[in-house]
């Protein structure tokens, strides 16, 4: 935990790092987070992996080294809006640990969601076509397929999401869960 008094830390505003493989549901999930706590919360931000990719220029690649690169970035832009006392919805693959670790070590309010699904129920979602014949398709450094994926260590919220139960339950569970985090 960073070095800060009480009255700083309640300054700050909280990152919710939402993470999890290419299909699991982060961005749905987050999404539907960012517009419940803005009906309550002014300064409330949604960052998705993809788009923080094309804001940055798209200059790394897919390789172990480019994502750790890529997930840092993530990071740091959370951590600098959190300190302006903004809220941060961030969802990202970002499954190493070592950048889990930094947010914790960093970032004063940091709550990590962990949207697990299964392989077999990724793979048929595909939504960007990553995973070709269930994971063996011709695609190089695709997490879950020929990158490990770290799942998360101690995450706070963890969402199982194979289908059982709508986007808005899911949301709901989430408001549940995060409410209770964040009553300090």
């Amino acid at each position: 935990m960073v070095n800060k008094t009480l009255n700083d830390i309640k300054s700050q505003g909280t990152v919710y790092w939402i993470t999890g493989l290419s299909g699991a549901g982060k961005t749905v999930i987050g999404h539907g987070l960012y517009e419940r706590l803005k009906t309550t919360k002014p300064n409330v931000v949604f960052l998705d992996g993809d788009s923080l990719r094309e804001v940055f220029g798209n200059d790394l690649g897919y390789t172990l080294d480019d994502r750790y690169n890529s997930a840092m970035r993530n990071a740091r832009l959370c951590k600098l809006l959190s300190e302006q006392n903004i809220d941060v919805v961030c969802a990202t693959i970002s499954m190493i640990n070592r950048c889990q670790k930094w947010n914790r070590d960093n970032i004063s309010r940091y709550i990590e969601i962990y949207v697990r699904a299964s392989l077999d129920v990724i793979y048929k979602r595909d939504s960007k076509s990553l995973y070709g014949d269930g994971g063996k398709g011709q695609l190089r450094n695709v997490w879950g397929v020929d990158i490990e994926a770290e799942e998360p260590i101690t995450p706070e919220v963890i969402i199982d999401n194979d289908g059982d139960k709508t986007p808005e339950e899911l949301v709901e569970y989430l408001m549940v869960k995060v409410h209770g985090l964040t009553e300090n």
